[in-house]
């Protein structure tokens, strides 16, 4: 028997085919879902009161759908599996079997087919991820359209947890300051391959089919391919770090990027919003992307905290405290005090200069002679207004990194 908030959504329009098999908990607010051109199809379930379905979106139509208040943006198809606390900004497309979790934002027109795991994933528009694919941890930009977009081959996996028990392990896959202005080359991550976070990897790239990267390419424009291990049996140290600024840097730039990435939240997008649905989508984003950062500072502020037992053990077994690896471990856990202060000014700053004001009355102009369209506008800037856009992300990350870095 149908219960109060499906009839209601029947009545205001939304079709759903077998309305006895859907499942709405209470708290669902009917009002957050449009009843223009939207389908929820057997077997689904929706629960949550942040749960938002805009116009001319489906529900699961090739198995059911499992929705906790996650934000479902217009045109957007979700085919089947679990989404939870997720953000689907429009025109978005993603296969059956999916695992989608908290922190989560696809940006417009980025898609991922079946059986793809995600967490605290960041993709920028047109970005398409293929089939049995885990990406959790991860922001990804690069394409400039549809036609010309970054992807991630089938049976690809970004390795997030490491043997010492951490995940300060984010990657970053082009960078925020360049990739919100749609112009810049696509990144290919070949199939059967991987990550081993953290790493870094510039526009323009390719990873061969089958490559495990585990080091940053910072240079535009590279192939990168990766070699098999010998069969070879090494004792194991526990608990001891090797690699300390690469993983610290990496975190810093990671963490830069997406409060680079919180000013055009807060600056930019607001000015797309054209009804309640749409704000409450943008309200969605900025929550996610929030979300995003005080994840990578507990985990980088965690990493930090087990360097100590590793500076321990390094020391018993050289008894030199100014060796090069203590002194550097060192310096990292003094940054990280440093960096939680910088992090929240940063967070709660206007950020805004020069070029930002700049930028910001020519996104408005454009808007005032056109639809409240994200991607059509954002195209259409001229080479000069990104410059400046760049400019003014760019600065807030320089801001920090120059800081921070080790």
């Amino acid at each position: 028997m149908k219960n109060n908030i499906v009839k209601a959504l029947m009545e205001k329009g939304v079709k759903i085919p077998n309305p006895d098999s859907v499942y709405i908990s209470q708290d669902v607010n009917p009002d957050r879902i449009s009843g223009e051109n939207v389908t929820i199809y057997t077997g689904c379930k929706i629960m949550g009161k942040n749960s938002l379905i805009m116009k001319g979106s489906q529900i699961g139509y090739e198995a059911p759908v499992t929705l906790e208040n996650t934000l479902v943006g217009k045109n957007t198809k979700l085919k089947g599996g679990f989404f939870k606390q997720a953000v689907f900004a429009g025109d978005n497309s993603f296969g059956s079997g999916a695992h989608v979790r908290e922190g989560t934002i696809f940006e417009e027109e980025s898609n991922a087919a079946h059986t793809v795991g995600l967490k605290q994933t960041i993709l920028l528009p047109f970005v398409t991820l293929g089939s049995l694919i885990n990406f959790c941890d991860c922001f990804m930009a690069g394409g400039t359209s549809r036609q010309n977009h970054s992807e991630i081959g089938s049976s690809f996996i970004h390795f997030n947890y490491t043997p010492n028990q951490d995940k300060a392990t984010a990657s970053m896959m082009g960078n925020v300051h360049q990739g919100v202005m749609l112009k810049s080359k696509p990144i290919f991550l070949g199939g059967q391959g991987g990550l081993v976070g953290p790493v870094r990897i510039g526009y323009g790239c390719i990873t061969a089919a089958g490559s495990i990267i585990r080091k940053n390419e910072l240079k535009n424009d590279r192939i990168l391919l990766s070699s098999g291990f010998k069969n070879v049996s090494l004792p194991r140290q526990f608990y001891i770090y090797k690699n300390v600024s690469h993983i610290f840097n990496n975190n810093i730039y990671y963490i830069a990027g997406l409060i680079c990435l919180h000013a055009w939240y807060k600056h930019i997008r607001p000015l797309f919003v054209y009804d309640d649905f749409s704000r409450e989508l943008i309200r969605g984003m900025q929550d996610n992307l929030d979300l995003c950062i005080k994840e990578r500072i507990y985990h980088l502020k965690n990493f930090c905290e087990k360097l100590n037992l590793s500076k321990e053990i390094l020391f018993s077994k050289t008894k030199d405290k100014k060796s090069r690896s203590i002194l550097i471990h060192e310096k990292a856990m003094e940054k990280i005090k440093q960096a939680e202060k910088i992090f929240k000014i940063e967070i709660d700053n206007k950020n805004l200069n020069k070029a930002g004001e700049k930028f910001i009355r020519v996104i408005e102009k454009k808007i005032n002679r056109s639809e409240k369209k994200y991607i059509s506008v954002i195209q259409s800037l001229k080479t000069y207004d990104c410059e400046n856009g760049t400019q003014w992300l760019f600065d807030i990350e320089k801001k920090i990194i120059n800081k921070l870095l080790i």
